[in-house]
């Protein structure tokens, strides 16, 4: 087998890069873009219809570690990053019970360790041919759909490619836990047999030795958050 199609822990959890090669952006000899190894070939092919069509289809997040996802996560308890509701107004996190923040958070972030952009499999994308070089992305509905800046690149996505491919968009409805991502896309063949692997005693078991906040909250909840948030119905 080889190295790269390899599961174990450390790669389930994002917290090595064993897995990973370099992802090819045209705009950045200097980016720092890494995707799993047996996804760089389909994820190129999908670059070269969206090109054909004229689109110019990139990647504005790929790979994310479990310490960069520790530090969203921590950075979002303790008021350096926004948490929003559903109707997009900024939530004020000391008026809720921790339990509250978790779930809060939970609606539009990953827990660390349980984010599929740590398989490389997953893509946050974007039309750079819509938008000049000053454009900055927010990843909000507003933008994928109707007259939104990148909704012709989805629309011709759910039209004419993914239900003939192997990307699909595992947040494309919402059933209670994390919010629609249209911008979100998956390499099926591949994210799936990880997502077989992950469970609740490999979650709980990277997370008792992290500096997660309201970290005894998480894992006492820690059932309850999985199936709600993590596992993806296909």
């Amino acid at each position: 087998m080889q190295d790269h199609l390899k599961i174990d822990t450390e790669r389930l959890t994002g917290s090595t890069e064993s897995h990973l090669v370099k992802w090819p952006d045209p705009a950045s000899a200097g980016n720092n873009l890494m995707v799993h190894g047996a996804v760089l070939e389909p994820l190129t092919v999908l670059c070269e219809q969206a090109a054909q069509q004229g689109f110019d289809l990139r990647l504005c997040s790929s790979f994310r570690s479990f310490d960069r996802q520790l530090k969203i996560w921590n950075d979002k308890i303790i008021g350096l990053r926004p948490v929003y509701d559903d109707s997009g107004a900024r939530l004020d996190l000391t008026q809720l019970t921790e339990w509250q923040q978790v779930q809060a958070i939970m609606r539009w972030s990953a827990l660390p360790g349980a984010s599929r952009h740590h398989w490389g499999t997953d893509f946050d994308i974007y039309d750079a041919a819509a938008v000049d070089a000053s454009y900055q992305i927010q990843l909000v509905p507003e933008e994928v759909e109707g007259d939104g800046v990148f909704a012709p690149l989805h629309d011709w996505l759910d039209a004419s490619v993914l239900a003939s491919c192997d990307f699909y968009r595992p947040y494309a409805e919402d059933r209670g836990g994390i919010a629609p991502e249209r911008w979100h896309i998956s390499y099926r063949p591949v994210a799936d047999i990880y997502g077989a692997q992950l469970t609740v005693e490999v979650l709980a078991e990277r997370l008792a030795s992290a500096e997660i906040l309201h970290r005894e909250t998480v894992l006492a909840h820690l059932d309850e958050l999985f199936q709600r948030y993590i596992l993806v119905e296909n």
